[in-house]
């Protein structure tokens, strides 16, 4: 699939629930989130219905997402069928990694989304302090965190991928201990600027960091990064190298890089059923309703088609938007 713009859709982003178990203040802040009803949100059975059809049309690259998608039961085995469909290629999961260590048939949630056929993961860390932490995602948290990407080493998971969001007077401290506690890991780290989805007021100059100014503060402690313009993982990070060390570090800066959109692949199926060409746009076209109507696939095909042609040249973050959705409602 092609959209107007030449963007080839290869990727879908699978939101299996919109509940999490933090509350981080750039995602969903308040405590009182109206939480999608059950009968609102997909069955797995919708939600493979939507990837088998999606694959037909060249769907190769898989991510499951949340909120934080280890809340709804099931997951793993979700995932294991993900993994045989003809066409998928790629299967990774996004996770704040608090319940990757739970065990449950007597082996770590971790090694069953690995045994499911889950290759790359990424896992939101945003502080190795643990106040900090607590601070952030109003969860005292963070061992478990830890924990759970211990339990993803020993499962087996190579492509592992820590995701720290910039926040101004909070990450200029957290460069070094999470650069160093990657390579200890061997883990890429990659940082993310913040995006108004949630709520506008994320942009503010208290709290708005840019990737450019996170890379210079870096090379104060590491010397200049050497960039790897040819380096690409799923995302559209830009990626550079420490000199000293080899380490591998991704810059995600929405914001700021007026090239960012220009090698999208992606859509993302919010757990309600909404499919969506871009994460920074209102646009988004009802999938649930015709899926309980009885829809043919031919019909599902046409509609997947249909969004596809909607995708906008870019997405709208610098244009004053404004949300309509917190991000736990969409999917990472």
């Amino acid at each position: 699939m092609e959209d107007a713009f030449g963007h080839r859709i290869s990727y879908l982003r699978v939101s299996v629930t919109d509940r999490c178990n933090e509350r981080c203040r750039y995602c969903m802040p308040e405590e009182e989130q109206a939480w999608f009803p059950k009968e609102e949100v997909l069955s797995y059975e919708e939600m493979l219905r939507v990837l088998r059809v999606g694959a037909s049309l060249g769907i190769q690259k898989v991510r499951v997402t949340g909120g934080e998608p280890l809340t709804r039961p099931g997951v793993a085995d979700f995932c294991a069928q993900i993994a045989v469909l003809p066409g998928i290629r790629q299967l990774g999961i996004s996770t704040n990694g608090t319940l990757l260590s739970r065990e449950e048939q007597g082996m770590t949630q971790a090694a069953r989304l690995y045994q499911a056929g889950v290759r790359s993961m990424n896992i939101s860390l945003d502080s190795l302090d643990r106040a900090s932490y607590h601070r952030t995602t109003s969860r005292d948290l963070l061992p478990k965190v830890l924990e759970g990407i211990d339990a993803a080493l020993e499962a087996g998971f190579q492509n592992l991928r820590l995701n720290c969001v910039l926040m101004k007077n909070q990450t200029e401290r957290e460069f070094m201990p999470l650069l160093r506690f990657a390579a200890e890991k061997r883990a890429l780290l990659r940082f993310i600027e913040l995006m108004p989805v949630s709520t506008r007021e994320v942009l503010d100059e208290r709290n708005f960091l840019s990737t450019e100014a996170a890379r210079l503060m870096i090379e104060q402690h590491t010397g200049p990064l050497i960039p790897l313009p040819d380096f690409r993982t799923n995302g559209p990070a830009a990626y550079w190298q420490v000199p000293a060390t080899g380490q591998k570090i991704g810059f995600i800066g929405a914001i700021t890089n007026l090239h960012f959109c220009e090698s999208c692949d992606k859509l993302r199926l919010t757990s309600d059923g909404k499919l969506r060409p871009c994460l920074g746009s209102f646009l988004e076209f009802d999938l649930r309703t015709p899926l309980r109507a009885g829809c043919s696939d031919a019909e599902l095909a046409q509609l997947i088609r249909d969004v596809v042609a909607r995708k906008p040249k870019e997405h709208d973050f610098r244009q004053n938007y404004q949300p309509n959705r917190r991000m736990i409602a969409i999917g990472g």
